[in-house]
């Protein structure tokens, strides 16, 4: 049986929005993420997976939304792709998590200096 390793991207980001010298790039990168979390359902992913503590299997993810296999596939897709979240595949399942290290940058995004916030 082949396994493969854990995916490890995390998201590339981001300047704090107040930053005063926010570049192109850094509100690309800041838009990218959250374009991935601009569905419901994705939202609920990643609510699911920073509740749980553990590596969820996509066949416990399913039944919980209202919408088809494929379709959260799609949405757990986006959301690797992004770095939000690692993918292990466990023999014929696969097994998704919130990676900590894009979830503490993504909140760094709304660190405010000053007295803005």
């Amino acid at each position: 049986m082949r396994e493969i390793a854990v995916l490890q991207r995390p998201a590339q980001c981001c300047a704090p929005i107040a930053s005063e010298d926010l570049s192109v790039q850094e509100a690309a990168t800041t838009a990218t993420l959250f374009k991935a979390l601009s569905d419901p359902n994705r939202v609920r992913i990643v609510n699911l997976l920073a509740t749980s503590g553990e590596a969820v299997c996509v066949c416990n993810i399913t039944p919980l939304l209202d919408v088809s296999q494929p379709t959260v596939s799609f949405h757990l897709k986006k959301l690797v792709d992004a770095g939000l979240l690692d993918r292990e595949q466990r023999g014929v399942w696969a097994y998704y998590s919130l990676n900590d290290r894009a979830a503490a940058r993504l909140a760094g995004v709304f660190r405010f200096e000053g007295g803005a916030g």
